[in-house]
């Protein structure tokens, strides 16, 4: 088939499409015909759509369109379920039953399926439009991973369903994984360039690794405001706001002194105030302090949101 036509940048807006919902739930198997959901899918109809796509700017989003008439679309969807478990939250899976979701088609303009697409940061683009082994798939998504990285959004996604988990035995202690040893031993030693040298050998060998990206993030921060004059800083940034140099280092001064909504406030209302290669790069760096502070924290969410709403 013929590439849809996803040129349009930004957010895809579905609000014109809102109807009494007739796709399955989030949660359920999409239209009956693919698998059961995994702890990183969710269902897609015209109710959610929108709102799933605006957390790409969290973390990768792979929308897979299907039917079931169409078999091989539910075997890829089903491939990709099992995928999504297998990266942990690296990236969402959303699943559209075309025959269900009949507005999200027609708003996409898919001619046919299987179709796979990519939303990163709001912005949408097809991946594959046949279906593929497992392999290639899951080296398709290394590829999709090492792109997110390398534009900073290192975000997780939480899971949708949570499977049981055994509970340690008393007195057990958390294991320690030695692959973080050295960068560790060197923020110990107040090194903080062979810190960040270790980390980004972590991140190098592999680019979804979000414990080391967060921890590279944070021996960044140290990095770049190790021999700073602090007040010479948040006086430039004072006299100059739209100055992003300034700015984000205020916002690394802020985060380390434990002002960390100040830190994210300060660049989105930047993000807010700027366009182009300015906002590209205040948003980049906030999504390394977000990265810095840990995905799972809540401050890091609400910013998330926050940034959504100044980017949309």
């Amino acid at each position: 088939m013929s590439t849809p036509p996803f040129s349009r940048p930004g957010a895809v807006d579905l609000s014109a499409l809102k109807r009494p919902a007739t796709a399955p739930a989030a949660g359920s198997a999409p239209g009956g015909a693919a698998s059961g959901g995994g702890a990183y899918v969710v269902d897609l109809n015209e109710q959610n759509f929108q709102q799933e796509v605006q957390g790409s700017v969290n973390g990768p989003v792979v929308l897979v369109f299907f039917s079931p008439q169409a078999p091989a679309s539910v075997t890829l969807a089903n491939d990709l379920t099992t995928l999504s478990d297998e990266f942990q939250g690296r990236f969402l899976l959303g699943r559209v039953d075309v025959a269900a979701a009949q507005g999200i088609a027609q708003a996409l303009q898919i001619e046919s399926v299987p179709l796979v697409a990519l939303v990163m940061n709001g912005q949408l683009a097809p991946l594959i439009q046949d279906a593929a082994p497992i392999e290639e798939l899951r080296e398709l998504l290394n590829q999709v991973l090492q792109a997110a990285v390398s534009q900073g959004l290192t975000g997780q996604h939480q899971p949708r369903s949570v499977a049981p988990v055994e509970e340690e035995a008393e007195g057990d202690e958390p294991e320690v994984d030695p692959r973080y040893a050295p960068a560790q031993d060197a923020l110990a030693d107040g090194d903080v360039d062979r810190a960040v040298a270790e980390y980004q050998k972590l991140v190098d060998a592999n680019p979804a690794d979000t414990e080391a990206a967060g921890g590279l993030a944070m021996a960044q921060v140290l990095q770049r405001t190790s021999t700073v004059d602090a007040a010479a800083v948040r006086t430039a940034a004072a006299e100059s706001p739209d100055d992003v140099g300034a700015a984000t280092l205020a916002a690394d001064l802020d985060l380390l002194g434990g002002h960390v909504d100040d830190a994210f406030a300060r660049l989105i209302d930047l993000v807010r105030r700027t366009s182009g290669d300015e906002r590209d790069a205040a948003r980049n760096h906030l999504l390394g302090l977000f990265a810095a502070v840990g995905n799972d924290d809540p401050r890091v969410l609400k910013g998330r949101q926050n940034l959504a709403s100044a980017l949309f």
